[in-house]
């Protein structure tokens, strides 16, 4: 169907520009869409399709763990380069940020606070570091930290930089995460953070997930993979943020 040529093409259509190129009614259209959508050739989005979900699924830590591991070793590194001693950072929970912090080792002033269980085990393995666990109540699938207690914490803080990690990044829609709870929290984090640097994967970009942490101009630095599409880079970048590609 010449729909899912167009889609293979540029890997997302509009309603309206389908109308416009194959001289039919949005009915018509979006009657094919939804057939394609049932065949799992396509999944439909606001105003038209995409080849792929724009969705971001919760998956748990030890799943996560196993997916692109390359690609995150790689923006840990790259990610290294905005982190000084003496500085005092943020660490939120996320595979990439634990990649980052066990490349930690030759800082000897620097403190990290942090909401993820795995990464202060990480970081007590470099005697040197200062660290600072953020209490508050246990969120299982990703073993740390979320909920009030955690913010109240977080509040009384000011730091220098924030590695954060997300579920999905999109350039109109902003920063989101699977789980409401960690989304609020991690806002806290930006609001007490000078420098705001994502840590994702390319295949979370473009993507949406249920919790929304925050617009994308509160982002200075993205890292990412060279799997980053070039209309996803420009848009970053015409939104002021630093896109650095690691590898």
């Amino acid at each position: 169907m010449q729909i899912l040529t167009e889609l293979n093409e540029s890997g997302f259509v509009k309603v309206f520009q389908l109308c416009e190129k194959f001289d039919v009614s949005s009915v018509t259209i979006r009657k094919d869409l939804t057939f394609l959508e049932k065949k799992g050739l396509l999944f439909r989005t606001h105003g038209g399709a995409s080849k792929q979900s724009l969705y971001a699924f919760e998956r748990n830590l030890l799943e996560k763990e196993s997916l692109q591991v390359d690609q995150k070793k790689e923006i840990a590194e790259e990610a290294l380069k905005y982190v000084r001693n003496n500085d005092n950072i943020i660490m939120a929970s996320g595979t990439t940020v634990q990649y980052l912090a066990r490349m930690l080792s030759d800082f000897s002033k620097l403190t990290v606070l942090t909401t993820s269980l795995y990464i202060s085990i990480e970081l007590c393995k470099h005697p040197l570091l200062n660290v600072i666990q953020v209490g508050g109540s246990v969120r299982k699938s990703s073993k740390s930290v979320v909920g009030p207690i955690a913010e109240q914490i977080l509040s009384d803080y000011s730091c220098n930089t924030l590695f954060l990690g997300v579920d999905g990044i999109d350039a109109e829609y902003g920063l989101t995460t699977s789980n409401s709870m960690e989304a609020h929290l991690n806002k806290t984090m930006i609001n007490c953070s000078e420098k705001v640097v994502v840590l994702t994967d390319s295949s979370k970009i473009g993507k949406r997930s249920f919790g929304k942490i925050a617009e994308t101009e509160q982002v200075h630095v993205l890292i990412t993979d060279a799997g980053i599409k070039k209309k996803h880079r420009q848009a970053f970048e015409d939104k002021g943020i630093e896109v650095i590609v690691a590898g």
